[in-house]
């Protein structure tokens, strides 16, 4: 049995976190910890690098992940180690690029164009309900590259979207792996693999200036913007529907705009902050009128335990 699953049989988060309530708060306090953890990684830029701090974050959520959840290599068929792996490679991608972004772009700004990346899976999925969401979209990432002026950096939105499109990609990939792996040992394995890429990346000229207390301080991040994420968006899937769930996770652009104003005086300009918010409503817009599976089949059952299905539609952590 994993901590994990220890925990969880405990019954000692229960009692005051059932129902949409605890769902809708466990799914903003991931919000928060992911961004508040990016907005803190953008502090050390200046002494890691954009990819000494990713590798190193990476690295510890992957060993953190293997702790905790230790997956059993007999629950993998071959094609599913193949999925793990993509998925990790992928995941690497994604977090690489949004922290070359966030080295050039506002973190507000970076995480809205990312965030095409989800909406677009969203918007261009099965059913055309949501399609008219496209124009809200389009008109938000027109206001946050404010092309008239040549306002943003082109090679930092290169990489937003970049990482935009590895997220739409883990976002497919995890379905895969939700589909034939259960529980968190799907990411606890393809995790692991985003970390040693990560580290192959960053090797050796930005891991040369690490020292223990910067090893410290990416401990520290790694459990504040990813696992901890993920812990609380598993919880929070099984006590909300997938619209819910993905409404709320609209909201992140937003949070990120906040984040970025508060730990690190990013103040944005009118059109771009307005250019969140036209991302956020097309986010919400898409997710309310559209989802993967029928909302009867999403009730949460608070009997569920973690060997349920790992979630196929959460989000990225980083």
């Amino acid at each position: 049995m994993s901590p994990l699953t220890s925990l969880n049989n405990s019954g000692a988060v229960r009692p005051r976190l059932r129902g949409a309530e605890g769902g809708a708060l466990m799914t903003l306090a991931s919000m928060s910890s992911i961004q508040l953890g990016l907005a803190l990684s953008v502090t050390l830029l200046d002494q890691l690098g954009a990819l000494g701090t990713t590798g190193l974050r990476l690295a510890w959520a992957g060993l953190l992940l293997l702790v905790l959840v230790r997956p059993r290599p007999r629950d993998f068929t071959g094609r599913d180690l193949l999925a793990c792996t993509v998925l990790g490679a992928v995941t690497a991608g994604m977090m690489v690029f949004f922290m070359l972004a966030v080295s050039r772009l506002p973190l507000g700004t970076a995480s809205a164009l990312e965030f095409l990346g989800p909406l677009a899976v969203s918007l261009f999925g099965p059913g055309g309900g949501r399609k008219r969401w496209t124009a809200a979209a389009a008109v938000g990432v027109v206001l946050l590259t404010e092309p008239w002026d040549g306002g943003i950096d082109a090679a930092g939105a290169g990489y937003a979207l970049a990482a935009a499109a590895c997220w739409a990609g883990y976002i497919l990939l995890t379905q895969r792996v939700g589909d034939s792996v259960t529980g968190l040992s799907g990411l606890a394995l393809s995790m692991p693999v985003a970390g040693v890429l990560g580290l192959l990346l960053a090797a050796p000229s930005d891991l040369v200036h690490v020292t223990w207390k910067l090893l410290g301080l990416m401990l520290g991040l790694a459990v504040l913007s990813v696992v901890l994420p993920f812990i609380l968006e598993f919880l929070a899937l099984r006590r909300l529907t997938t619209s819910a769930f993905g409404t709320l996770m609209s909201l992140e652009p937003a949070i990120a705009l906040l984040a970025g104003l508060l730990v690190l005086g990013q103040v944005p300009g009118v059109l771009p902050a307005l250019g969140v918010v036209c991302v956020v409503i097309a986010g919400i817009g898409a997710t309310r009128t559209g989802a993967r599976v029928s909302e009867a089949a999403d009730v949460p059952n608070d009997d569920d335990s973690l060997s349920a299905p790992f979630p196929a539609n959460a989000s990225r952590s980083g």
